[in-house]
């Protein structure tokens, strides 16, 4: 494949709902693979996504978990099914981690990602004690593998992320930093936070969205195709250019309407073109 330049634009996709010629087919050719809770990792999977990406030309930076049960209709339900919060499906999803590092390790993949949940602000939280010890395990994991783990940004305020990366004390640990996370949860400027969690940036989302609405307890914010939100995308690749990030800007799109989608991402890649 040639060379990928600084700032690739890439596209965050998923196993079963996209296939790699149709987002290829944005003008992209590199990304992130989500891997939705039913999607098969065993080895002849492994093996069919190796072919499909090598006969494609196409790189993927990182494996994303989604697990079987989130719900992200609003925040008390994100907290309540999300990540590794949940105590009752920590096994489960511990499981299913530790799988998809395998499975990305199978198609040469240097990295898995997923939301952990709402981190707790206290370090002595029974939740807070518990999620950091099941982190370090699954990083300790993508250590064998020469892998980073990256947890994505959003679903607490910057310097609550920085205080739980600091103290897992684990090289390979990083962060997916989303934008438009920072305000659809309503956890701080997303240009702000970026500057305090720059050194532990180790891939980035493109996406948009607007702040919660006011005076709606536990409502989210509203995704919104690229440069239509709150975001500011020039600022935002701006501050990338900034603190020296040189990785790819994945451009992510979540919208029942399929077609509506690909069209706002084809859309996004020409929009970060001028931007780069």
């Amino acid at each position: 494949m040639a060379a990928l330049r600084e700032l690739e634009i890439g596209a965050m996709f998923w196993a079963v709902r996209d296939t790699v010629p149709r987002i290829k087919s944005l003008g992209v050719r590199c990304g992130q693979l989500g891997i939705g809770g039913d999607v098969p990792m065993n080895a002849a999977a492994a093996a069919e996504w190796k072919s499909t990406l090598d006969a494609e030309d196409f790189t993927v930076f990182t494996c994303f978990a989604a697990y079987n049960g989130e719900n992200y209709a609003d925040i008390p339900t994100v907290q309540q099914t999300v990540g590794f919060i949940p105590p009752a499906t920590r096994v489960e999803r511990e499981a299913r981690t530790i799988e998809l590092s395998d499975f990305a390790a199978a198609l040469g993949v240097k990295s898995i990602a997923c939301h952990i949940g709402f981190v707790p602000a206290d370090d002595r939280h029974p939740d807070y004690i518990a999620v950091k010890a099941m982190v370090q395990r699954i990083c300790d994991h993508a250590a064998k593998h020469g892998q980073t783990f990256a947890l994505e940004t959003g679903q607490e305020p910057a310097r609550t992320l920085l205080h739980f990366l600091k103290d897992l004390g684990r090289d390979n640990i990083g962060i997916n930093f989303d934008p438009a996370n920072m305000i659809l949860y309503g956890t701080g400027d997303p240009i702000e936070a970026l500057g305090i969690l720059a050194p532990h940036v180790i891939s980035v989302h493109a996406k948009d969205g607007d702040w919660p609405p006011t005076g709606v307890e536990g409502a989210l914010g509203t995704e919104r195709p690229l440069g239509q939100g709150s975001v500011g995308m020039p600022r935002f690749v701006a501050k990338l250019k900034e603190i020296g990030y040189k990785g790819a800007m994945n451009i992510e799109r979540e919208t029942e309407n399929l077609e509506q989608r690909y069209a706002d991402m084809a859309m996004a890649v020409k929009l970060l073109e001028g931007l780069r």
